[in-house]
């Protein structure tokens, strides 16, 4: 039987979602969500805890079945291909992977080479220049060997994400990459992101929670609440102090970013600054 659909993904679009309900067992997370995420493009999925955005990264990775709707992956039902030829089109860093206990850091960055292996391949310079590279690219080279249950919770994170880069799949989606780093790797990893969605032309969708990364980074955002998509496209359209006010129920200042022009988000919290009574106001992360 074919694979393919009646209603075809638009050839800007590597991912599309069409009609999807989103749902674990009986709990619906959404109900007909359609969303194209454009091929080629650095997409940031934002929105308040719980709203839905890393079950719909979960369905676009087909890692989590719709209860219904279509995935569709180079305008392909993504459930009608192969496990192995999903893994080397589509890379996935889920939240809180956990590695099998006594790996080492080189050993896990290698088994992103597994879409590429068969029974009869033997390993290759390519695989091991792709394992390198990706330790490199990620400031592990130096930890290789150490076990990943010795590592720090940011170390472990970059682990995680050298082996979604060793798979060098064209499509990458991150559920919040930056959880557990400091700013330094935070920053180190958008940027990586970035030079690989630039110069590799690689598709890129990325959970954020922190808006300013998001506004930065981001060539497409898209919006969630509540298990819908509530506004999507260029970051300085999409945010508003009213959208920030629907969605995350804070006022906001939208000012220009002084270091790309873009839009730069300051909050005010719902309490007031203790010494001038002021509202207290931070950095757009919610």
């Amino acid at each position: 039987m074919s694979d393919a659909v009646s209603d075809p993904a638009p050839e800007h679009s590597a991912l599309r979602a069409v009609d999807l309900t989103m749902a674990y067992d009986r709990r619906v997370v959404g109900r007909n969500l359609s969303v194209d995420i454009p091929h080629g493009e650095f997409t940031v999925i934002i929105g308040p805890n719980a709203c839905g955005k890393s079950t719909l990264l979960r369905s676009l990775s087909r890692l989590l079945t719709p209860a219904e709707g279509t995935v569709l992956l180079d305008g392909r039902d993504i459930h009608r291909m192969r496990a192995r030829e999903v893994a080397t089109r589509l890379g996935l860093l889920p939240q809180s992977a956990i590695a099998p206990p006594g790996i080492t850091v080189f050993d896990l960055v290698r088994r992103g080479r597994y879409p590429h292996q068969s029974i009869l391949s033997r390993w290759s310079d390519s695989d091991e220049r792709s394992v390198r590279e990706a330790l490199a690219a990620t400031r592990m080279t130096e930890l290789a060997d150490r076990d990943v249950d010795e590592l720090s919770g940011g170390q472990r994170q970059r682990a995680w994400v050298a082996m979604v880069l060793a798979q060098e799949s064209p499509v990458l989606l991150l559920d919040e990459p930056t959880t557990f780093l400091d700013i330094s790797h935070q920053l180190a990893l958008m940027e990586l992101f970035a030079e690989l969605n630039r110069t590799a032309g690689r598709t890129v969708v990325a959970v954020l929670h922190d808006i300013n990364h998001a506004a930065r980074y981001a060539g497409h955002l898209i919006v969630m609440s509540e298990g819908r998509i509530v506004a999507e496209g260029k970051p300085v359209d999409v945010l508003t102090g009213p959208l920030l006010a629907q969605v995350f129920g804070v006022d906001a200042v939208i000012v220009e970013d002084p270091l790309n022009g873009g839009p730069l988000v300051v909050t005010a919290h719902p309490g007031r600054d203790r010494a001038t009574g002021a509202p207290e106001r931070t950095a757009g992360r919610t």
